[in-house]
């Protein structure tokens, strides 16, 4: 860190206007310094640069969660002021991160209401095994665009795909962008793809009553995997996109005519310590959400029990959780601002990894949007739950070893070594772990654990996908192995876009 000096409120305010908006690639007058920061929708990314940047200038660490538990910049500085002026006045960095706002301790089971109206018509549900109008959110994320794909292989029906854009020509064209940079856009599917103007976060999905009465007449099928996917963000910045809006998908499901809804989940529903080294089924209840510390994960465990309380009352769903999702396996295209993606790039540059019991269980998105698909047309799968991680995961040493092998000069060191050099060693925001640097240090919950802690072995849980694999069976579905071929597909792929160097 530099040489401390205080700052005032002013200048952070200015600093933080100017560095948001070279973030949003916006001019800095067009930063409201009243406006709630979530509101500008930044990725886990580009919030972590913005606090390795804020670090640098201030001089002493700063709390990624910091930066939305004061919720707009005019809160922020003037935190950020008094904090200056403490390191500034010889406080130590324990004192002053003593007096930093920590996260209040949520009760989740709270937060799982439904609205009483959210409940079947009068008629029972009847499963039609052809569809002619599917809704589905999340067409402009990595998974959706796949699901998109895949659905539109294997039904003949129209997909009213929700999109936030200023109109129409524009929500379409952003589809077709998404589906474009994963090389999933066939030209003659077009007229089959609808966009429909909204945002998960608004009431009625941001779709008029008019517009969103139509869809609910309309539609025969819903498929949800729109979220806000942040790393950083608290469970009240997520609240209303991915709770809210999961509550406003069941609204339109239970409106006019039953309809069934296959929902994306997580296996980030079971991230309690309460089920560390426990096998986990699909049809095992969750009752714990104890120790679930990210802001994402708690939102997927609130929207997956409001899931199950709209089963409950008779709305036809099924549950699909899949992992951390890895590229697609037969042309390696990924998404290389993901999470993995990032941190392996970062180790190779470090030229180490950390000797960590880590599992790799990354299913490939082909696999996954093939298993949603498959299954959602299946009349028994209603009201079932399935697990889509990879069946055969391989621990993190051995793609160590295979990206030794192939030419990258990396090795395996202690993983307190290795955050040293984090923390001691970067120096410049090429590196992507420069840039999450923050985040994977930050001590979180009253365990004061990292990132890095959570994925350990002995704090995971073991997750059956027996019942899904069966499931599966006779489907021609199969989770292609991690070996050799497969992991070279997928570094293909990333030295043939520039994401990695060749070795």
């Amino acid at each position: 860190m530099p040489t401390k000096q205080a700052y005032t409120q002013s200048e952070i305010q200015d600093w933080l206007c100017c560095n948001l908006a070279t973030a949003l690639q916006v001019e800095a007058e067009e930063i409201d310094i009243q406006q709630p920061l979530e509101d500008y929708g930044l990725d886990s990314t580009q919030a972590m640069l913005l606090v390795t940047k804020t670090e640098k200038m201030l001089g002493f660490e700063v709390s990624p969660t910091l930066l939305w538990h004061y919720p707009n910049i005019a809160m922020l500085s003037q935190r950020l002021a008094e904090e200056s002026a403490e390191c500034g006045t010889g406080v130590t960095q324990t004192q002053a991160e003593s007096t930093i706002l920590k996260p209040e301790t949520l009760d989740l089971s709270a937060e799982v209401v439904l609205e009483p109206a959210i409940r079947p018509p009068s008629q029972s549900f009847r499963f039609a095994g052809k569809v002619d109008n599917i809704f589905l959110t999340g067409g402009t994320g990595f998974l959706g665009a796949f699901i998109i794909h895949e659905l539109l292989q294997q039904t003949s029906a129209d997909i009213y795909c929700l999109v936030r854009a200023d109109d129409i020509n524009a929500g379409k064209q952003k589809l077709q962008n998404n589906l474009e940079s994963y090389a999933l856009w066939e030209e003659e599917y077009e007229p089959r793809i609808i966009p429909v103007l909204g945002d998960l976060s608004l009431p009625y999905l941001g779709i008029s009553t008019e517009g969103f009465e139509m869809l609910a007449a309309n539609v025969d099928s819903i498929y949800h995997s729109g979220a806000m996917l942040n790393y950083v963000y608290p469970y009240p910045a997520l609240k209303a996109p991915n709770v809210l809006g999961t509550q406003e998908v069941l609204r339109m499901a239970s409106l006019f005519k039953l309809k069934p809804v296959h929902y994306i989940s997580s296996v980030a529903v079971f991230e309690s310590s309460a089920y560390a080294g426990k096998l986990v089924k699909e049809d095992d209840d969750f009752q714990h959400w104890e120790g679930i510390f990210l802001g994402y994960s708690q939102t997927k465990w609130v929207g997956e029990k409001l899931v199950k309380l709209a089963s409950d009352r008779g709305i036809p769903v099924t549950i699909h959780r899949p992992p951390l999702i890895a590229g697609d396996s037969r042309t390696g295209v990924c998404n290389t601002d993901d999470f993995i993606n990032l941190v392996i790039k970062g180790c190779i540059q470090m030229g180490c990894f950390p000797d960590v019991d880590y599992m790799l269980d990354a299913s490939p998105v082909d696999y996954v949007s093939k298993a949603i698909v498959y299954l959602s047309q299946q009349e028994d799968s209603i009201g079932k739950a399935f697990h889509l991680q990879h069946p055969q995961p391989e621990p993190l040493s051995h793609l160590v070893d295979w990206i030794g092998s192939v030419g990258f000069p990396v090795e395996k060191i202690p993983y307190e070594e290795w955050q040293a050099r984090l923390i001691n060693n970067l120096s410049s925001a090429d590196n992507p772990l420069y840039t999450l640097r923050p985040f994977l240090l930050e001590r979180w919950s009253d365990e004061q654990i990292t990132i890095p802690d959570l994925y350990l072995q002995s704090r995971r849980p073991k997750i059956s996908c027996e019942e899904t694999l069966n499931a599966l069976a006779g489907s021609g579905i199969v989770c292609p192995p991690l070996d050799s071929q497969l992991l070279m597909t997928y570094s293909a792929f990333l030295i043939q876009n520039g994401f990695l160097g060749v070795a």
